[in-house]
């Protein structure tokens, strides 16, 4: 009978090789040794080097064809501020700007994707906002589903991203560009005045409960500078709290009321905002699953959802998808996307 001990995978390739010869544990730790340096082999392998990878995308655009499974391998395992080291290293090792090899080298939905990852995730969401309010009309599906769902700093960092692509203001172009009760909701996001604590103030939930009542159906007509202040400045955890409060205050969920007292794009913008509070993964979930749902294919939300929640809470929303439709989100990526474009998702979600 081979003695017990407890395992703890070592973290490094040397403590593996070290620790056998003190020990006389026979074939049964052996075996978790080998599990060790297996583990740690894969950590090695997928530790980052950035001339390594620099050297493998340049091989993997030269030439005849391209070698996409590479290029998957290389933007999927790494963090957006890796992704930008990689950027400029083959900039200045090849003369090149990647983005532009790219662009050449792929195409379609996989093409968007890998450049999309070659953002940080603040330029990305300019980039969408801009492209939104570029031209004649507006997306405005497009600004209440990133700035309704970011958290102070991001907002903090997609203005400065903004205005250094653009050399624009983006709250003067979202004022521009929106009117009405939904340019103002928008405004008061935009000055990423979110309370962010953990603490929860029951008393305020009850008063901000009644307010929104006041200002919705306990009157004719609808005060929506008071969803706006509770709606914009509130934590989640006391807007939970605050719903809460309205169901017992009144008997009616949140977002009854809100359907019954507004419409159209102000709507979607509230309902966002009550759904994130909620459940932020489960909302994303949502996105998820209404984008890939019955016929044909919203790619530009996978995309999206992808490159701005990878590094944030994508595993988590895999988790949530789960939960809520009972399905893997890898699998039914794999069910309503192909090629490379499928390929680079699937990766993303490992």
């Amino acid at each position: 009978m081979y003695p017990r001990v407890k395992w703890q995978p070592a973290p490094h390739l040397d403590v593996c090789f070290v620790f056998p010869l003190a020990t006389n544990s026979g074939p049964w730790l052996s075996t978790h040794l080998f599990d060790c340096f297996l583990q740690a082999k894969a950590r090695e392998q997928q530790r980052f080097d950035v001339d390594r990878d620099v050297k493998k995308l340049n091989k993997a655009c030269k030439g005849m064809g391209t070698d996409e499974a590479a290029i998957i391998d290389v933007l999927s395992s790494r963090t957006s501020n890796e992704r930008q080291q990689i950027k400029q290293k083959y900039k200045t090792t090849y003369g090149k700007e990647l983005e532009e090899v790219l662009k050449s080298e792929l195409s379609g939905d996989f093409r968007k994707a890998a450049l999309a990852l070659l953002d940080r995730p603040s330029e990305y969401d300019a980039r969408q906002l801009r492209k939104a309010m570029k031209g004649l009309g507006t997306d405005e599906a497009v600004l209440i589903e990133i700035l309704c769902t970011r958290t102070n700093q991001e907002i903090i960092a997609m203005k400065e991203a903004y205005q250094r692509l653009f050399d624009r203001s983006l709250e003067a172009d979202v004022k521009e560009d929106t009117s009405g009760n939904l340019k103002k909701i928008l405004v008061s996001l935009l000055q990423a005045n979110r309370d962010e604590g953990d603490n929860v103030d029951k008393e305020l939930a009850g008063q901000d409960a009644k307010d929104l009542y006041d200002a919705g159906e306990g009157r004719w007509g609808t005060d929506e500078l008071a969803f706006n202040e509770v709606l914009a400045r509130r934590s989640y955890r006391q807007l939970r709290a605050t719903f809460e409060a309205y169901q017992t205050l009144i008997g009616r969920d949140i977002e009854e009321a809100i359907e019954a007292e507004t419409s159209g794009d102000l709507r979607k913008a509230y309902l966002t905002l009550v759904r994130c509070a909620r459940d932020l993964e489960g909302y994303f979930a949502d996105r998820l699953y209404e984008a890939m749902k019955g016929a044909g294919t919203d790619e530009e939300t996978l995309i999206h959802i992808f490159v701005t929640r990878a590094q944030v809470d994508l595993q988590g929303i895999k988790a949530r998808f789960r939960e809520k439709y009972q399905k893997s989100l890898s699998d039914m990526v794999r069910s309503d996307t192909s090629g490379d474009f499928q390929k680079l998702l699937v990766a993303l979600l490992r």
